[in-house]
């Protein structure tokens, strides 16, 4: 299907919604969107790829830009491919099944550079090729899926569809680690079969994810005649998430139910009836999150059999992770951009190192066997996530697993407990949330952490980063006015077959005077 000449291309300023356009697909945008043009306007339109000529339907139009939908793949790019996964056109888990993934990880450094152009002023930095552990599939070490029901009552577990929160049922996903494929299809068979509630946040018929017009005189779509939905009213309802995590190297699986208060009747029973049945699982969980939130976890959680932890191997160190803990999804990707960190810094065995945002440790514990000393900051995240103790405890748990005596673990926001410490560090390893961090000292309204590390001067700066947007941004604070030089960017590929893309920046100080800063910060505090 193509349409006529004179429609393609005049009159594009009267272009609407839901009107077809033609066009050809010349760039991904910052979201993984392809971008193409029809006369003067931008048209952002998901599933595509630069080379693909489609036909596009609008679904949104601006002055300036537009949104659409494919319509037609007229004629496919070169780099196109055949998505691993079924429903890789609905699901809103990957954006990129579509795309070959050599051409994927071209992409996502072009997106690193431009982001570090355009938004940070850098033209000249050294990106090398995106790190990839050479696992495009099957690497994800844990996966949390909504519940829901479908049109006729059955339990669902899966990913929201692009732009929606309609469910997209899964039996099995092809970027997570197969060996936990039983566990979500079999599961779900379990809870219809106990007739445990699924929770819904908005109105729906049978559970579904289709929100209800409450009018007695509409017929919700998705129910045939002889059909009889239930429609199941807003914030009812107990199970809201199903958590599958697996240590990679171990082998060994926590499942985690996240509920509303956990009034399942046999949940006990079933609990260990489920490690019976799969010889990998080694815990049981119920986490209670009763808030009316799209945040997953709640604060507390329960182990019901077996163990709340599991054990993972990382960087030759043992860690236990437990249902909530944050842990790089992609272990093997994670444990090749810690090796690149190491290489970098060259670490001879007196540094000390101080690891901002550290969580339970993942970067530090491996570093601070080739350090004098670590000091290690747990910030409050300035998402409106409040401060977790429990990954300190995990921590210090691990230190101990591992014999380690070189650590100190501070709970605490970096802005405050930087100009704190008692020996000016040698080097400062930044893993800041999606936000940065710029934007997350704003949010708590303190002094920002670029400032204090401006005025501490510390010898040499990792910033490990998941959005190069706010890489940049940070970036452009840290090498204004002669105050650190960037000295490459690695860019690492910690989620295949979607348009993420993580990284580490190393950055030195300038020519500038580290034993009068030293001095002021001396005198400072007498």
């Amino acid at each position: 299907m193509s349409l006529p000449s004179r429609q393609r291309q005049g009159g594009c300023s009267r272009k609407r919604q839901g009107d077809l356009v033609e066009c050809t697909v010349t760039d991904l945008s910052v979201r993984g969107e392809g971008v193409g043009r029809f006369g003067q306007r931008v048209v952002f339109v998901p599933d595509t790829l630069p080379g693909d000529r489609v036909l596009v339907r609008l679904v949104r139009v601006k002055r300036q830009y537009a949104h659409g939908k494919l319509h037609q793949l007229l004629v496919p790019s070169g780099d196109r491919v055949r998505p691993s996964c079924i429903v890789a056109d609905k699901c809103g888990g990957c954006q990129w099944q579509h795309i070959d993934y050599s051409y994927q990880l071209q992409a996502k450094r072009n997106l690193v550079v431009q982001s570090l152009q355009r938004i940070g002023g850098i033209s000249q930095a050294k990106v090398d090729p995106v790190l990839t552990a050479d696992a495009p599939l099957k690497y994800r070490n844990k996966v949390t899926y909504p519940l829901g029901l479908s049109s006729i009552g059955q339990v669902q577990a899966g990913y929201y569809q692009k732009g929606s929160h309609k469910l997209v049922n899964l039996n099995q996903c092809p970027v997570q680690d197969s060996r936990l494929h039983p566990l979500l299809a079999e599961v779900k068979l379990d809870m219809q079969r106990l007739g445990w509630p699924v929770y819904s946040d908005f109105s729906v018929v049978s559970g579904s994810t289709h929100p209800v017009v409450s009018h007695p005189a509409h017929n919700i779509g998705g129910c045939s005649g002889n059909e009889s939905p239930q429609t199941v009213g807003r914030h009812r309802g107990q199970l809201r998430h199903l958590a599958l995590r697996i240590g990679r190297r171990t082998g060994e699986i926590l499942l985690t139910l996240v509920v509303i208060d956990g009034n399942l009747p046999g949940i006990k029973q079933q609990a260990q009836e489920w490690l019976q049945r799969y010889p990998g699982l080694v815990g049981v969980c119920l986490n209670y999150n009763p808030d009316r939130t799209n945040v997953i976890f709640g604060k507390e959680t329960r182990c019901l059999a077996g163990q709340a932890f599991l054990r993972e191997e990382f960087a030759g160190l043992q860690f236990q992770l437990r249902p909530d803990t944050f842990f790089q999804v992609n272990t093997e990707a994670a444990e090749a951009l810690l090796h690149i960190i190491v290489e970098e810094l060259q670490l001879q065995g007196h540094e000390l190192l101080v690891d901002a945002y550290c969580g339970i440790g993942t970067f530090t514990l491996p570093d601070s066997r080739r350090v004098g000393q670590a000091n290690v900051l747990r910030t409050r995240y300035a998402n409106g996530l409040e401060l977790q103790p429990e990954a300190i405890a995990q921590a210090e748990i691990n230190v101990k697993l591992n014999q380690i005596e070189n650590v100190q673990f501070q709970v605490g926001k970096v802005e405050k407990l930087l100009p704190q410490l008692e020996v000016m560090p040698d080097i400062v390893l930044l893993d800041p949330p999606r936000q940065g961090c710029e934007r997350a000292a704003r949010a708590l309204r303190d002094r920002a952490v670029l400032s204090t590390l401006l005025e501490m001067k510390p010898q040499r700066l990792v910033y490990v980063s998941c959005k190069p947007s706010t890489l940049a941004r940070d970036l452009q604070v840290l090498c204004a006015d002669g105050g650190y030089q960037l000295s490459r960017v690695q860019p690492a590929d910690f989620f295949p077959q979607t348009s993420h893309v993580e990284g580490a920046a190393f950055l030195d100080l300038c020519n500038v005077g580290r034993a009068e800063c030293a001095a002021r910060t001396l005198r400072g505090r007498l």
